[in-house]
């Protein structure tokens, strides 16, 4: 158990309320929960690879998937462990582009690592984040840093470590905040509804949000995080969800309770543990350092199945783990929102 922060808190009933109902007879197969069926994208398909790697996988639960945490192709591993699941498949990343933005394998978590690098001139203020594959090989995936001169704080990404020009063919993704800075909105790299073309077909893409909470303690204290994700389809590709305005988003969705096609999640609700006065969570070993901005993401209707886990492991260096239906461009954005100046509340 990893400790989120020490925050001498009494609030313990309410934190543990919401990690009780679990129950045992939800074995069914998590992608369920997030098919919302939509129309099927009309775009051109990329290669389907992630299906056919699931079918033998599908009915893991996701317990198993997180406690066998080596997963680096090394057998290390007893003969028992050997049969109860087949070992994970390698992850390739033959295209990068198609890679970062294609939803995870189902029953494959995919464990990333974070480094922060504040080195340089207005780095404290714009430090660079890093994602690569946390594997041997260290695969880098994606660059995402601050821009400079934003009214409101404005993360590009890239899949390049050194170009991160929002004119460059390497920038992916974006990643901006309202005024207060409590919620955010990714988006890939289309073009802005007013430079839209005659079928809107460049139109970027919503591909998530984020909302932070304040809670009875302002931000001290556990966060509370609301992920708003589009659904996916029945071939398990995501949704295109390609607001023409301001009032057609994922969080205006989601405020107006129009909730067709998108699909609403939360961080996992910390145990309040007397012995160690702070909250804790089960990271599986993959998270060593108390921090407020360690998380995990979960369907209230499956609470045990980690969509999506980040916590820190070193002062700039931070484990994080996506699963289906998440993409590495939507999990990396999820974790820098919890960077934000705004929401500092160490």
């Amino acid at each position: 158990l990893c400790p989120l922060a020490a925050t001498g808190s009494d609030e313990e009933d309410d934190s543990d309320a919401s990690t009780k109902p679990i129950r045992s007879e939800k074995k069914k197969n998590p992608a369920s929960l997030f098919q919302t069926g939509g129309d099927p994208p009309k775009e051109k398909k990329t290669k389907k690879k992630a299906p056919p790697k699931a079918a033998d996988s599908e009915e893991e639960t996701p317990e198993t998937l997180q406690k066998n945490s080596n997963r680096k192709g090394k057998v290390k591993k007893s003969k028992k462990a050997k049969e109860e699941r087949p070992p994970s498949p390698v992850i390739e990343v033959d295209n990068l582009e198609e890679f970062v933005l294609q939803p995870a394998p189902q029953g494959v978590t995919i464990k990333c690592r974070v480094t922060r690098d504040k080195k340089g001139m207005d780095r404290g203020l714009y430090p660079t984040y890093y994602l690569h594959l946390d594997n041997d090989k260290k695969v880098f995936l994606l660059a995402g840093r601050k821009r400079k001169k934003s009214k409101t704080s404005n993360y590009l990404i890239s899949i390049d470590p050194t170009d991160l020009s929002r004119g460059g063919e390497n920038f992916i993704g974006k990643l901006r905040s309202n005024l207060m800075g409590t919620k955010f909105t990714v988006f890939d790299s289309g073009a802005n509804p007013d430079r839209a073309n005659a079928d809107w077909s460049n139109v970027r893409q919503e591909l998530s949000a984020v909302v932070y909470e304040t809670n009875v303690l302002g931000f001290k204290g556990p966060r509370k995080m609301t992920v708003i994700i589009p659904g996916m389809n029945s071939d398990n590709e995501r949704v295109p969800i390609r607001p023409r305005n301001d009032n057609d988003g994922l969080l205006m969705r989601w405020q107006n309770r129009n909730m067709d096609n998108i699909i609403e999640l939360h961080n996992k609700a910390p145990v309040w543990n007397d012995e160690t006065q702070s909250y804790v969570l089960n990271f599986h070993g993959r998270v060593t350092h108390a921090s407020v901005k360690n998380f995990q993401i979960v369907h209230s209707s499956d609470p045990d199945y980690i969509v999506m886990q980040f916590g820190r492991v070193a002062d700039d260096a931070f484990t994080m783990d996506y699963n289906y239906p998440l993409c590495a461009v939507q999990a990396f954005a999820i974790a820098l929102s919890s960077f934000d100046g705004k929401l500092a509340c160490e």
